[in-house]
């Protein structure tokens, strides 16, 4: 449905004149025009004000029938632009990815840490091949010939202070390090190794369990993101 409020002086009367409300629907053609919201049906191919009862205000409005099809057109269009640019937008940090390329396979991510969230890692492994599933053309595989292999673990989860007031603490730091191993199985050139680290600072009133769960949603998608734009960027 198509709303504009327009400057229209319509005879309602002798003497009277008044601005309308247009509304036009794409399916029906009905349209509301001045004050009450009189409806205008489509009869034929002219509007008539079938509510008004004064024979003044029951004369035919003529309607090119171009102009509605424009309408219709422009509409279409404004979506399909819409539709596309909130694609690429969701797209916009994936490089070109070979034609070649076509399986990738997530290996479970490994704990390695000194400190073992139970959480992190069957997290970590389902969200990653969420992320890539949804954002790449790349088929799932639990082959040991997928193109793209993936794996690696957490090598640190540890808590450092951040933020000290007199004795007081104010403010800890948890320090999240995932080590990335990425094989290209069409081209070995491509394959490499490398850490990622997300830091999250948290109230120095709070513990490390009630810090993990305010800010595991966090934790996982920073890591998530940072392992995906390694592999699939161009940065």
């Amino acid at each position: 449905m198509i709303l504009r409020i327009f400057k229209r002086r319509q005879k309602a009367g002798a003497g009277y004149w008044i601005l309308g409300v247009r509304c036009w629907t794409l399916d029906t053609g009905y349209r509301l025009l001045g004050a009450g919201y009189r409806m205008l049906v489509n009869k034929g191919g002219r509007l008539w004000n079938t509510l008004t009862p004064n024979p003044l205000t029951r004369q035919p409005i003529t309607r090119n029938p171009l102009n509605t099809i424009w309408k219709i057109v422009a509409a279409c269009i404004c979506t399909w632009l819409f539709s596309y640019a909130s694609c690429k937008y969701s797209f916009k940090d994936v490089g070109a990815i070979p034609q070649d390329i076509k399986t990738f396979r997530v290996n479970y991510l490994e704990n390695k840490a000194r400190y073992i969230n139970p959480q992190l890692s069957p997290q970590l492994t389902e969200r990653l091949k969420q992320k890539i599933i949804g954002n790449t053309r790349l088929r799932q595989t639990n082959d040991d010939d997928a193109h793209y292999d993936i794996s690696g673990f957490v090598s640190d989860y540890s808590i450092t202070t951040s933020g000290i007031s007199g004795n007081t603490t104010e403010l800890n730091r948890l320090n999240v390090t995932f080590h990335l191993v990425f094989k290209n199985t069409v081209d070995e050139k491509k394959n490499f190794e490398t850490d990622v680290t997300s830091n999250f600072d948290f109230s120095g009133n709070k513990s490390l369990q009630e810090a993990e769960t305010e800010l595991n949603d966090d934790i996982i998608r920073n890591i998530v993101d940072a392992v995906f734009n390694k592999i699939f960027s161009n940065w």
